[in-house]
């Protein structure tokens, strides 16, 4: 029944048939997270990175209906340019495929067609979370509710610093999400390595935090785990001048009325022009660094 609706990639089937380290990527960050030709440029670095460590890049999208585990560089340049491009979640996905139309994916919907596809690990820049404010508008990610339910490891530099990140590792413990920290007993914070919260474990090597995973799905425990790997110290963002950018957008976005699935973009937008561009070098090396981890848990995972 699946195969009517979705295209995996001949290289990235022949990796799966052959139980080979897949690696799947997102595609809202080249359609609505960074502006062309940086997008591009991006997403087929992360590609490369995640090849040259051994183990194949499955970047997902949805075009002209067609769901796509895998996407060739002249797929990923549509994306990148194309206006008519729908930000889609697990709502959105029978919509868009029944409809013949070009969809970017989110973490919720990447998570449920990697797990389609039979791909255990994710590479992201951040998870969607709780807004600033939810306990008056009800804004939570529906990323939340995926990791609570989908057997997909993510890995990411934390949640969006954007959100409320206390709300969001609540909201993650009341449904048993793991969150464990890769170097780290600290949450990152997307921008920065701090945020004042504790992860629930700290991991050290991708071979150990390989041998949790399957611990976990081989007991029965459905859901994914967190992986969250702090960005690199030489590219962190100093935390008061992201702080500022941030509430400051936060205001602009209360005032010009951004909601739902438009604010995440709309306040990243924001907070790069406050930042001077130094938030978009940011999310690009943190994506970069995230990928080399996402390539090496791949590997060790293939290895059990």
């Amino acid at each position: 029944m699946l195969e009517q609706y979705i295209e995996i990639k001949e290289e990235v089937k022949k990796a799966l048939d052959e139980n080979k380290a897949v690696v799947a990527l997102e595609s809202t960050i080249i359609a609505h997270g960074m502006p062309y030709p940086k997008n591009v440029e991006t997403a087929l670095e992360v590609e490369k990175i995640i090849r040259d460590r051994g183990a194949i890049p499955a970047t997902i999208a949805i075009l002209d209906g067609k769901i796509k585990v895998g996407l060739s560089k002249e797929e990923i340049e549509y994306l990148g340019k194309a206006e008519d491009v729908y930000k889609v979640s697990r709502r959105d996905l029978p919509f868009i495929v029944s409809k013949g139309l070009n969809g970017a994916t989110t973490v919720a919907s990447t998570m449920i067609i990697a797990k389609m596809a039979g791909i255990k690990v994710f590479v992201t820049g951040g998870i969607g979370g709780v807004h600033r404010g939810a306990e008056e508008s009800f804004d939570i990610s529906a990323d939340l509710q995926e990791l609570a339910k989908t057997n997909v490891a993510v890995v990411c530099a934390g949640a969006k610093s954007i959100l409320d990140l206390g709300l969001t590792l609540e909201y993650l413990e009341t449904f048993g999400v793991p969150v464990v920290g890769f170097g780290t007993e600290e949450f990152p914070a997307f921008f920065t390595r701090k945020s004042g919260f504790e992860v629930d474990y700290r991991i050290d090597s991708e071979k150990e935090l390989a041998e949790v995973i399957n611990t976990k799905w081989d007991l029965g425990l459905n859901g994914g785990i967190i992986v969250a790997n702090p960005i690199p110290e030489e590219y962190e963002m100093d935390h008061n001048v992201i702080n500022i950018a941030i509430s400051e957008a936060l205001k602009e976005a209360e005032e010009k009325g951004a909601k739902g699935k438009k604010v995440t973009p709309f306040l990243l937008e924001n907070v790069k022009e406050k930042t001077s561009g130094n938030s978009l070098e940011s999310n690009i090396r943190l994506v970069y660094n995230n990928a080399l981890v996402g390539a090496n848990l791949a590997i060790e995972l293939e290895r059990l």
